[in-house]
């Protein structure tokens, strides 16, 4: 793949304008008005191009794809398997989904298909050569993007016996091994064959964490191979076209992390809920987002495959951003790793469930309009970015957020659930960071922790196979690793280890012994001394005895006031943190600036700037991004070049939800 610019355009769907071919000439003399030079076609095109089984039309397919490569752009075309035909779903009622409740669907919506039917399978298989023996060697071909926005669930029989399959070799067949890690003599659940194992359901059995947790993984790894199989023409017939498929925020349906290993580029759709006020927030947590679809593949840069020029249609209610929200957006994706910016969508459908949701081009089909003036000032300013492309960002600092974690945070019964919200945790943490212009790496606990001199592992409740040996050695080659409540409490299967949490064998590395877990009713809070000062935590804390450990901070309420809150253990070379509660951002401000100070990890941003601006470095360049709805004049260290517009300057004047990028 050859990227010299960054790619910016959008879902293109011109089969729904196939009787008024003459829109088709308009797109491209709009698309080179707002300087688009890229289109995704073909996402849900399988009814117009098998229209019916074994016969097919991609003649309408041919011209666009003719049409944009005259117009110089490249062309990211998209499998159709995210909603079938009706044909297929009529002739083949296999390949349509049964709900937990055992009745299956009919045919509507999208991803409504089985993942393990082979049927479904081998349709899938058959149009996706078709389109890759059709268009291997066409010039506008730039990328793949498989299917769409992958998601859900089956419970047919079908998913039932693979789901069987699947764990005979999770546990080597054994299914007195299965008795003992998922603890099945609790409450008489004893299994004597794996033919007695179903999906859990509410009718049924749902109160086993360990079958939760199985099924969760046996389900994203379907998705998996779902879109293994989607892939494998495609790799065959055109093998230097890279592969993607959009990816939905931190959906937890999908072991994303896992799920990376096997795509030549990561892209996701960003629809942040920003309002005309004060963003910092949300922007925070869209940087966190950015990091962790970056960091899947090691720092190599991402796409921005969706997102909106102007309003959604599916929010409780969908407010129009003001002008300078929607290229902030865009440029923040940029500076955090990102060699695109599209948008769902070009142009406007006139019927159909996204008629009203936003789009470059207004139903009215022309230039004249707010949304597309912002559009085409953004593409000018991003033509001028092409340095940036392929760039990536060297972090010393990482948040561990684990999708595995994720389930068993959310399958465990005790001590606090109505806001256990373990996303919310990272993305608390990775504040502090962010707001220091720390470049911060989001990875998984398979991923290689001696890249990182500080690593930061919020609510680390289940700890994988091999990983408490992996946060041994890396605090005692030098490192510095963070835990909070509730850590290394359970193995992969849901076990609560025995000797003292933390456990595997992690009590000696962090010098503690949490013998207790509080919860906290909403409204109430717990108050802790830390350098002097007293911050709030709130929901959960841990009871530590420190075993070794200096404490850096006491409770100093409730029965247990002061007992360690904030501990810190030097362990061979590197240094063991515990935070034992959730704590508010102002500590994990202050604490986090004690940290990275004893960690020789200091911020990247040369100059001073008020709380809502963010400061990013990506290749040669220094993004400055406005989050508030306040004017701001930035002085800067030394002079740069301002090259959005081409002068030198010493200072900035930044605009409410404004941007500036530097050299």
């Amino acid at each position: 793949m050859k990227q010299n610019e960054i790619i910016y355009g959008g879902d293109y769907n011109p089969d729904q304008w196939i009787r008024t071919k003459e829109v088709w000439l308009e797109d491209m003399r709009l698309m080179d008005l707002a300087h688009i030079n890229s289109a995704t076609v073909g996402i849900f095109s399988w009814a117009r191009l098998e229209p019916r089984e074994g016969e097919y039309d991609f003649s309408w397919l041919d011209e666009v794809m003719d049409l944009l490569h005259r117009h110089g752009k490249k062309v990211i075309l998209a499998t159709p398997s995210g909603a079938r035909p009706v044909w297929l779903a009529k002739q083949y009622p296999e390949v349509l989904r049964v709900e937990e409740n055992g009745v299956r669907n009919e045919y509507g919506v999208r991803h409504n298909h089985c993942l393990t039917s082979p049927v479904y399978r081998a349709k899938v298989r058959q149009i996706n050569r078709k389109l890759a023996e059709r268009y291997a060697g066409h010039p506008a071909l730039f990328m793949w993007h498989v299917s769409n926005e992958y998601g859900g669930e089956c419970h047919c029989e079908l998913c039932q016996a693979a789901f069987r399959e699947w764990l005979k070799k999770e546990y080597h067949n054994d299914i007195d091994e299965l008795n003992y890690k998922w603890w099945n003599g609790f409450w008489s659940h004893d299994l004597s064959s794996f033919e007695e194992i179903s999906s859990p359901k509410y009718r049924g059995e749902n109160h086993v964490p360990a079958l939760k947790l199985a099924w969760r993984r046996f389900v994203s790894d379907s998705h998996i191979s779902f879109m293994d199989n989607e892939i494998a023409p495609l790799r065959e017939l055109t093998p230097d076209v890279p592969v993607t498929t959009n990816m939905m925020r931190l959906y937890t349906g999908i072991d994303y992390q896992k799920m990376a290993k096997h795509l030549d580029v990561i892209s996701w759709d960003s629809y942040p809920t920003w309002n005309n006020y004060d963003n910092t927030d949300e922007a925070n947590a869209v940087a966190f987002i950015h990091d962790a679809f970056r960091s899947m593949k090691g720092g190599q840069p991402f796409f921005l495959m969706e997102s909106t020029p102007s309003i959604v249609n599916w929010k409780p209610v969908n407010p129009i951003p003001q002008s300078g929200i929607t290229a902030l957006s865009g440029m923040q994706a940029v500076a955090h790793g990102a060699d695109s910016v599209q948008y769902f969508q070009w142009r406007k459908s006139r019927g159909g469930h996204e008629k009203f949701h936003g789009a470059v081009v207004d139903h009215v089909g022309n230039e004249n309009t707010r949304v597309f003036r912002d559009a085409a000032a953004l593409g000018e300013e991003l033509s001028k970015l092409a340095d940036v492309v392929g760039t990536s960002q060297k972090s010393r600092v990482a948040i561990i957020h684990d999708w595995e974690n994720s389930w068993a945070v959310d399958v465990f019964c005790g001590y606090f659930s109505e806001e256990r919200d373990y996303s919310g945790e990272c993305i608390r943490w990775h504040k502090p960071f962010w707001k220091r212009g720390i470049p911060t790496d989001v990875i998984s606990m398979d991923d290689d922790f001696s890249r990182y001199d500080l690593i930061v592992a919020p609510f680390l409740y289940m700890l994988k196979d091999g990983v408490g040996k992996k946060i041994r050695e890396y605090v005692k080659n030098g490192g510095s690793f963070v835990s909070t409540y509730l850590f290394a409490n359970v193995d992969r299967d849901d076990l609560c280890y025995l000797g003292g949490f933390p456990g595997d064998g992690l009590r000696e590395v962090f010098g503690i012994w949490a013998e207790e877990t509080d919860s906290i009713p909403k409204g109430d809070g717990v108050s802790v001394r830390f350098d002097g000062k007293l911050y709030a935590g709130n929901t959960v804390c841990d009871l530590l005895h420190a075993e070794g450990a200096e404490a850096l901070g006491s409770y100093g309420s409730g029965f247990y006031a002061g007992t360690p809150a904030v501990t810190c253990n030097r362990f061979g070379k590197g240094r063991a943190y515990c935070v034992a509660f959730r704590a508010d951002g102002d500590f994990t401000d202050a604490f986090c600036e004690k940290i990275l100070y004893a960690a020789g990890v200091r911020s990247e941003i040369p100059f001073a700037v008020p709380d809502g601006v963010s400061v990013v470095k990506r290749g040669p360049f220094v993004f400055l991004l406005n989050f508030t709805k306040q004017d701001y004049k930035i002085e800067l260290d030394r002079a740069y070049q301002d090259v959005l517009d081409g002068n030198q300057k010493s200072s900035v004047d930044l605009p409410a939800f404004g941007h500036a990028v530097l050299r």
